[in-house]
């Protein structure tokens, strides 16, 4: 596991998690991609989301995105099509710490952070109070050099995990992670409603023995049942898709309709006590 010195944001995360293992619930993230359905809507969902969410995972948009399914991609492009830049994610931030306690994360494919500029990013990032950063696609010549910079700003380099890697990957990989590592709640792409995979609960169980860290499962939770549901084993569980989905489904109060989402996943992760490890 990564010893560097956290910052005061990664802190904030590792309390978020904290708490919510002391309530013996699962923690629950909440993702949009910035920018999306246009800036200050995303903002005023975010501000909305933060108060059922015991941390926020902001999105870079970005297509081609492999891991993604229609939903996300299409929130993508139209945050793309509105002007997202990269300044708008820092700026989302700050804003963000400055009015909520809840942590921040980021999620972000590789492509639009080496077209920033790798130092920049990270230096902005931890400047802005996010707490790390989840890049489904790092490139593995990248890699090194990436948790460097991480390390060096007190940032978590999030880690998603492929459902079947071995042992000696699972040992890699918890000596260059920290914060938590992130499992697939179900196979294939995110925004998909099929049932959790029935492996997730020993899955989970075998990240959380050979990292130490505590585990999030997303990718796939499309309901607040299957919230409940994971939040039985898993120490946080993310959502993004059925929250685009319901600012999708109402245009004219996209804020409103997040923050609906919001508060019943939220609900869903505390009908769940969750296992000691």
């Amino acid at each position: 596991m990564i010893t560097s010195q956290p910052s005061w944001a990664a802190l904030r995360l590792d309390h978020a998690l904290a708490v919510s293992r002391a309530e013996q619930r699962a923690a629950l993230g909440l993702y949009l991609p910035v920018g999306y359905p246009t800036r200050q809507t995303s903002l005023d969902a975010l501000h909305l989301m933060a108060q059922s969410a015991d941390f926020l995972e902001l999105g870079v948009p970005h297509t081609p995105a492999h891991l993604d399914g229609p939903l996300i991609q299409q929130a993508a492009a139209q945050a793309l099509a509105q002007g997202f830049v990269m300044q708008d994610l820092f700026d989302a931030a700050v804003e963000l710490t400055a009015s909520t306690t809840t942590a921040l994360l980021v999620m972000s494919y590789w492509q639009p952070i080496a077209r920033y500029g790798a130092e920049a990013f990270v230096q902005n990032l931890a400047a802005a109070g996010a707490a790390g950063v989840l890049i489904p696609d790092l490139p593995a010549d990248c890699a090194a050099h990436w948790r460097h910079l991480m390390a060096e700003a007190g940032l978590h380099p999030i880690t998603l995990i492929p459902p079947h890697a071995s042992a000696a990957h699972l040992a890699f990989l918890a000596t260059c992670t920290s914060g938590m590592v992130y499992a697939p709640a179900t196979p294939g792409l995110t925004g998909a409603r099929r049932p959790l995979s029935p492996y997730l609960p020993r899955l989970v169980h075998r990240l959380r023995t050979a990292t130490g860290l505590p585990v999030a499962v997303g990718i796939g939770i499309s309901s607040p049942a299957q919230a409940t549901q994971a939040s039985a084993y898993a120490d946080a569980v993310v959502v993004g898709s059925a929250v685009i989905r319901r600012m999708h489904g109402q245009p004219d109060a996209a804020a409103v309709a997040a923050a609906r989402a919001a508060s019943d996943f939220a609900a869903g992760v505390r009908r769940a006590h969750t296992s000691p490890a």
